[in-house]
């Protein structure tokens, strides 16, 4: 049963020799589900530990509080990018998102224009990238982020290399934001706040919007914008750049092999496949060829650059169509 109780978890040097109340913490964890590998939750505390001047039974006090979540897992092997685009896209692309990317807007409207001065990045993209992830605030997931780190990094063995990474930023992220482990939620990746940072991307592109101290991507949409806008920018957002062009296709087009989201090509490449690149405003501009899966057959897009640096923040072409049709959607919707 979890402590609670609101503890603060601070990160401190503590003598080498453990009291035997924490030696016996250290040397029997909790009773755990067969699928969390015990023995490399204790690797995780001592190897912490060493690193960051505190103790193993210290770490592991706090990992004794998490709870294995099956559900995590099932979702992890189901994600929404393996759907049809029909379907992605009508998650995302609704009436009462789009309402709500206008209002946030219309609330957020000085802080939006000041950081997309600064940083080159429209409007607009930064509203697509908070509405899809998170609803503008309304749905930044229903998971404790320990819970999600600590399933994922100890009965996920996929990637469990990666998560411990993300359990490691995680705990270091708490003491440095004052973030409380035992209570912030997130997605069921550990992905936290408005715009869905993953522990490692909260420290390295968080962003408080008027320089005041911490960075508070929970409860902060002007910190939130700041920290979307700082991400595509890091990434090498070109401003004032097309993001994608639809693509016209003739009749006997051949079979192009996997694709990487890093655009390789220029246009002519494709029209010897059958693509045609008619009415691109830079025809020696390197591309991807995007097929989006509709009810009624296929759909194509040439992504460019900045299509590329939205797939930075989601590895997913789905995700960075999603991106830019509710962002041109709330763009029309105006204020």
């Amino acid at each position: 049963m979890r402590d609670s109780t609101m503890r603060k978890f601070i990160l401190k040097s503590r003598p080498a020799v453990f009291g035997a109340g924490f030696m016996i913490l250290l040397i029997a964890p909790k009773l755990t589900c067969a699928q969390v590998n015990d023995e490399l939750v204790r690797s995780f505390a001592e190897t912490f530990a060493k690193k960051h001047n505190t103790t193993a039974a210290e770490v592991m006090e706090i990992l004794n509080t998490a709870e294995y979540q099956e559900s995590i897992i099932k979702k992890m092997n189901r994600p929404a990018e393996k759907m049809p685009w029909y379907r992605y896209r009508s998650i995302f692309l609704t009436e009462e998102r789009i309402k709500a990317g206008k209002d946030f807007w219309v609330e957020n409207r000085t802080t939006l224009e000041k950081v997309s001065t600064d940083t080159g990045i429209p409007v607009e993209i930064i509203l697509g990238i908070i509405g899809v992830e998170t609803f503008f605030g309304k749905i930044k997931g229903d998971y404790l982020v320990l819970d999600a780190l600590y399933t994922l990094s100890f009965a996920y063995p996929r990637r469990a290399k990666y998560f411990q990474s993300e359990l490691e930023h995680f705990l270091i992220l708490s003491k440095e934001e004052n973030i409380d482990p035992y209570t912030v939620k997130g997605s069921y990746a550990g992905a936290m706040g408005y715009c869905q940072f993953m522990p490692s991307s909260y420290r390295a592109y968080a962003k408080n919007f008027d320089d005041a101290g911490g960075k508070n991507l929970i409860d902060s949409p002007e910190d939130a914008i700041a920290s979307v806008a700082n991400y595509l920018k890091v990434h090498r957002w070109k401003k004032d750049q097309p993001i994608v062009a639809k693509v016209q296709k003739s009749q006997d087009v051949k079979a192009i092999g996997k694709q990487s989201l890093k655009p390789k090509y220029k246009p002519s490449y494709y029209e010897e496949f059958g693509y045609s690149s008619a009415g691109l405003p830079d025809a020696s501009a390197l591309v991807i060829l995007v097929r989006l899966e509709q009810k009624d057959g296929m759909e194509y897009w040439f992504g460019m650059h900045n299509f590329y640096v939205i797939t930075r923040y989601n590895h997913s072409a789905l995700y960075a169509m999603a991106v830019y049709q509710l962002a041109e959607a709330i763009l029309e919707k105006g204020m």
